[in-house]
């Protein structure tokens, strides 16, 4: 599946900027409505603000709705995106449910996702391998990182600079590429 509007954001593990990115990535284009998306394995408990939007074997599929918790779902919401949706799938399962989610979100829509294992379904109109020299519990990701990306260090992107993205008709275009 081809999605030119969508930006897949990867890390080298936990702490490496996949969500900070994400909400640079909305800051910048929050005014052409950029939509969220964090997808994760992981049965983690759900807290209030999530909604339900779908619930099947192998995927639940939630809205976020709270912007005042610390979860990297309201930190997206906070940082302007239309809705966020937070998705628990397994791989199995990942491609079915990230295209409910493609079904609710127009074409033209951009729209930015955390998930490392999303790009072994999709081609994204743009995928992003964050690194940083903090990183914890590093991922093996050299696979990924043998697919078209642009690589980004989290502790090089200032907060004040624009990311070298832009949006145009229905998809993404950088002008920054490899390291």
């Amino acid at each position: 599946m081809i999605a030119p509007n969508l930006v897949i954001i990867a890390g080298t593990g936990s702490k490496s900027g996949k969500t900070s990115a994400a909400c640079r990535i909305i800051e910048q284009f929050r005014d052409a409505g950029i939509a969220a998306v964090k997808i994760t394995p992981h049965q983690h408990e759900t807290t209030r603000g999530l909604t339900e939007v779908d619930r099947k074997p192998g995927y639940d599929i939630f809205l976020e709705t709270n912007p005042e918790t610390d979860k990297d779902t309201s930190r997206m919401l906070r940082a302007g995106a239309s809705r966020v949706y937070f998705v628990r799938a397994t791989d199995e399962y990942l491609s079915e449910a990230f295209g409910m989610i493609l079904e609710s979100v127009p074409a033209a829509t951009p729209l930015v996702c955390e998930s490392a294992a999303l790009r072994y379904f999709i081609e994204p109109g743009l995928f992003v391998i964050m690194t940083s020299v903090v990183s914890h519990r590093t991922k093996d990701i050299r696979s990924l990182q043998r697919l078209p990306h642009v690589e980004f260090e989290l502790e090089s992107l200032s907060a004040g600079m624009e990311l070298p993205l832009s949006f145009h008709n229905g998809r993404w275009i950088c002008w920054h590429y490899g390291r």
